[in-house]
This record gives C-alpha cells, sequence and structure tokens, in this order.
C-alpha cells in the first residue's frame, strides 16, 4: 500500500510538470522562418513593373568659377555701347606736344603770366595795332579779250531764260545728233563749257544748241544767277 502510494505521487508530479522543448529543432528556427518570408515579400514587391526609383542627377555648381577675359571684353564693349564711348583696350588718347612751337598757349592763363605782365602785354598789342593795315577793295581786272568765257561767266552775263532764242541756228539740225552728242558729255556744264570753246553762242559746231538760246544740252545758268542773288 506504501508502495502504490509513492508511485501515485510520482506520476502527479509529472502531469503536473511543463513540457521540454525539442532540441533537435535548434536556437532561432521560429525567427530565421519569419526572417525569409519577410524578404521574400521584399524582393518581390522591388521587382514588380513600375516601381523603379531613378535618383535625380547631381549638378556640380563652381560659385567661384573665374571670369574668361572673352566674357570681360564682352562685359566692357556692353558698357561701352550705352555710354557711347570706346572699349577700354581699344580707346586711343591723343598725345599733345605741348612743346610744339605752332600750337598758341594764349589762352592759358598761367603759361601766359610766366612771360608776360601788364606793362608788356599792353606794348604787344600797341605795336600790333601800329602795323595793322587796312586793304582796300580793288576793281577786278579785265580779262584779256579772245579769251573764252567759262560757263559761270556766260551765266552772269547773260539774263535771258532757257529756250529763248537769241542765236540763228541751222532750221534741219537732227535732233537724234543733238541727243546723240549730249550723251557723250558727262554733265550740263562739261557741255556748255565745250561749247563756249568751239565758238558757242555765236557757233553751233557739233549741234547741241538747236534752239538757239545758248544754252547747250539743256545747260540752266539760273543756278548761277540765284547763287549771286543771294
Amino acid at each position: 500500500m506504501r508502495g502504490f502510494l509513492i508511485t501515485l505521487s510520482l506520476c502527479g508530479l509529472v502531469a503536473c510538470s511543463p513540457p521540454v522543448p525539442n532540441s533537435a529543432s535548434g536556437v532561432g528556427f521560429d525567427n530565421y522562418d519569419s526572417y525569409r518570408t519577410a524578404q521574400q515579400a521584399r524582393d518581390a514587391e522591388l521587382s514588380r513593373p513600375g516601381r523603379t526609383t531613378v535618383r535625380p542627377p547631381v549638378v556640380s555648381v563652381q560659385t567661384n568659377a573665374p571670369v574668361t577675359t572673352v566674357e570681360q571684353r564682352t562685359a566692357a564693349d556692353a558698357v561701352a555701347a550705352v555710354r557711347g564711348t570706346q572699349p577700354a583696350q581699344t580707346r586711343r588718347t591723343a598725345s599733345v606736344d605741348i612743346n610744339n612751337p605752332g600750337i598758341s598757349d594764349e589762352q592759358d592763363f598761367d603759361a601766359v603770366s610766366e612771360r608776360q605782365t601788364i606793362e608788356s602785354d599792353a606794348q604787344r598789342r600797341a605795336a600790333q595795332s601800329a602795323n595793322y593795315k587796312v586793304i582796300q577793295p580793288e576793281a577786278v581786272p579785265n580779262r584779256p579779250s579772245g579769251k573764252t568765257l567759262t560757263p559761270i561767266e556766260f551765266a552772269l552775263s547773260t539774263s535771258h531764260s532757257v529756250g529763248q532764242r537769241k542765236y540763228s541756228r541751222n532750221p534741219l539740225a537732227s535732233r537724234a545728233k543733238f541727243e546723240r552728242q549730249c550723251a557723250a558729255y558727262r554733265s550740263a556744264d562739261a557741255a556748255q563749257d565745250d561749247f563756249l570753246k568751239r565758238g558757242g553762242p555765236q557757233r553751233d559746231r557739233k549741234g547741241i544748241d538747236p534752239d538757239g538760246d545758248g544754252y547747250a544740252c539743256g545747260w540752266n545758268p539760273s543756278v548761277y544767277r540765284q547763287a549771286v542773288r543771294n
């Protein structure tokens, strides 16, 4: 009976004790399985299309970059254009030779006061007044006879208008000849000068004054007459 009670007590102790863990499964097996599951889920998320992350490019900015010579020159030209002056590198300063005897310094008070006094200046002015001479106008000498008048002299010696007949001409003069001859002159003044040298206005050897007004190839003397009136 006593042995039976001891056996019953041992069985009760065994039933109340906690279960012993299985040492064959190793330490941390449950944690490793969880880690593998999380790793697979993260890899699947990253491999999903449309979820690629692109990092923006990094731009390197040099805040203290040196200014080039071209940039300096461009800025100088822009300032010069606004101010209306030449750029500094192209500006030229005229050198003045102060010892040049041909340059007067009479307007320089310091220079004059070093060599002149009030008395000497008065004497100099008196000497200049004594040498002052007034030249009276004289008549223009007559031109030697037989010399041809210039177009200007002829214009001032006449008063009739263009187209007013003054001299006899050949009534059969050709208009085509007139145009051809006048086209050979560089100007109407040149035609009138040659016309006078060839005996005009009395004679018209080349047919350049068919209307007999004395003005060759349409030459007009009014411009010279008007200049004298003004």
